[in-house]
């Protein structure tokens, strides 16, 4: 029996702008991403027998074709019809720890470690372009976490460029294990609110894109300016997300006043986290938040940015 385990590391985004609406359907993105900590555990197990399993210890979290794991294991066996013939099926086992439905990419991740998992397990000799572009063919942001770390993303989120790694800072992540929010629905909500102010991308992407990437947030990735990142966090999402769920727009209040280098909801939501420069800091602010919301079904963690996405654990 040969098995590999990795950490699949949590996402958020300290910068999220809707530049507008793409003839596929999809919205044309451009975002700041950052791995954290927090982190799944996939193991991948070959099996004698050619099929796929999926074990979980989560009771949200679906354990057929349905999970973006289970797709990531199908996917590259159909790219590659001989491979299990050849080493036989595979067991995926994913623990969770990032909470389910947080807006934190990770059914995203856990899917990013099983195509790494199995390019070993199966002896693909895959490059880590390759392993992104069948990645992307199952999400926008499983490309991203493969790599992790911290980088821009553009198109639909699936063309990266990394960016220096910020693994100095922390975060404190609060999500109520109650509330989820739909990423479909959230962009649909903000087309609908806002769809009169998207510019014609043909003429306007390229002036956008180049204005992002000299923006103040990259600047102050580049130059590690806790503060002045802190400054600039910003997320398109939160117009329709934060008035649609008050419960959201509250934690974020909290939080913020409980100090920290700034706070921000991740992607589409319901996460949201606050900045801080050490742990200590961290920790001050997630028992501040405690001291202020002691609500059980509320979950906070404290984390620190990290300059990868899945690893293979020794």
């Amino acid at each position: 029996m040969r098995l590999y385990s990795l950490t699949a590391a949590a996402k958020i985004n300290l910068y999220l702008e809707i530049v507008g609406h793409r003839a596929d359907g999809y919205h044309e993105l451009v975002m700041v991403m950052q791995s954290v900590s927090l982190a799944d555990l996939i193991t991948v197990r070959s099996l004698s027998t050619p099929e796929i399993r999926l074990r979980c210890d989560h009771p949200q979290v679906p354990k057929d074709q349905s999970n973006l794991a289970y797709r990531a294991a199908s996917l590259l066996a159909s790219q590659f019809p001989d491979v299990m013939a050849h080493h036989g099926g595979v067991e995926i086992t994913i623990e969770k720890k990032i909470p389910v439905g947080a807006g934190l990419a990770g059914g995203s991740n856990n899917a990013a470690a099983v195509l790494v998992g199995l390019d070993m397990l199966w002896q693909l000799g895959l490059t880590q372009t390759e392993l992104q572009d069948l990645g992307a063919q199952l999400g926008s942001d499983v490309p991203f976490c493969i790599t992790g770390g911290t980088a821009i993303a553009t198109g639909r989120g699936e063309q990266l460029d990394p960016l220096y790694g910020l693994d100095t800072l922390y975060a404190v992540l609060g999500k109520y294990a109650s509330l989820a929010v739909s990423t479909p629905w959230a962009y649909r909500a903000y087309r609908d609110a806002f769809i009169a102010t998207y510019p014609d991308l043909a003429i306007a992407r390229p002036a956008r894109r180049e204005a992002v990437q000299s923006g103040p947030m990259v600047s102050a990735i580049a130059h590690g300016d806790g503060p002045q990142i802190g400054r600039c966090l910003h997320n398109d999402l939160e117009k329709v997300v934060l008035p649609a769920h008050p419960q959201v727009a509250a934690l974020k209040e909290i939080m913020a006043a409980c100090g920290g280098l700034g706070t921000l909801m991740s992607g589409s939501g319901p996460t949201v986290f606050t900045l801080a420069e050490s742990r200590a800091e961290a920790e001050q602010i997630c028992q501040q938040v405690r001291d202020r919301l002691p609500d059980p079904d509320l979950g906070l963690w404290v984390t620190q940015f990290v300059p990868t996405g899945v690893q293979l654990v020794s």
